[in-house]
């Protein structure tokens, strides 16, 4: 077995930069012909044009992954470009301000994370699923969740952590569900990944990148690039017989 997803279809939500876009390079590479979901449509055609100037095949669609109707139509874009869905990458979400104490956040916070995190991947895996059905079964789906939903963190992100661990649920139910269709469900759990978003808290002062690595056992940070190897082993045949996991890229976090 190997990696290559050689004329594979696959769908990747929060793809416009980061991990996603790591990830919809990747795939990419391996042969899929990608579908780009993201609310931020700059950075969504900017990845797909990359992809593009680098000899593989993607396109960009708009969506909000707090839509229902957005999902779906992002599920047909694929379906009428590439002819059907084979793989689904669920990533987009948001962070939670980190510092704040359970009793200091806000219900408008807590309702905006749970739409985005836990919310936007049910209702990817409904159309996904949906779809995969369609086609008479069979299919990948690989749910980005974190290390955040496996222990508890003393670095007040409350909410996040609670709607990453309704994701690492899902995804398990799910995976028994549809374990007879052919359908098999995944989910990552990264540790501390050195995206924009942990450069603009070091930037401002938050903490330092030594203080961020000392979060890691190894006392080094994690690339986007060392997580999209994850879902790449989840998204091929390398891992067939695997369904129903919550994979930790951690640095070893989840040990202690």
């Amino acid at each position: 077995m190997d990696s290559s997803l050689a004329g594979r279809s696959a769908l990747i939500t929060g793809a416009a930069q980061g991990i996603g876009a790591a990830i919809a390079r990747l795939f990419a590479a391996q042969g899929a012909r990608v579908v780009i979901a993201d609310i931020d449509e700059g950075g969504g055609k900017a990845t797909a044009a990359a992809i593009g100037e680098g000899g593989g095949e993607a396109r960009f669609v708009r969506a909000d992954v707090t839509s229902g109707a957005d999902l779906d139509a992002a599920v047909r874009a694929t379906v009428a470009a590439y002819g059907r869905l084979d793989i689904a990458v669920n990533n987009a979400g948001i962070e939670e301000q980190g510092g704040s104490a359970l009793h200091e956040l806000t219900e408008e916070a807590w309702d905006r994370v749970m739409a985005v995190n836990l919310k936007g991947v049910w209702l990817s895996m409904k159309a996904e699923i949906t779809q995969m059905l369609a086609q008479g079964g069979s299919g990948t789906i690989v749910n980005m969740a974190s290390v955040a939903g496996l222990v508890g963190l003393p670095l007040g992100i409350s909410g996040y952590s609670a709607a990453k661990g309704g994701v690492i649920a899902l995804t398990r139910t799910a995976a028994i569900e549809y374990a007879g269709q052919g359908i098999r469900v995944n989910a990552v759990c990264p540790g501390v990944v050195r995206t924009a978003l942990l450069d603009q808290a070091i930037n401002a002062g938050i903490f330092t990148e030594p203080e961020a690595a000392t979060l890691h056992p190894t006392g080094v940070l994690i690339s986007p690039q060392d997580v999209a190897q994850t879902f790449l082993y989840l998204a091929s045949e390398m891992s067939n017989h695997v369904t129903g996991q919550a994979l930790p890229v951690d640095a070893g976090m989840a040990a202690g």
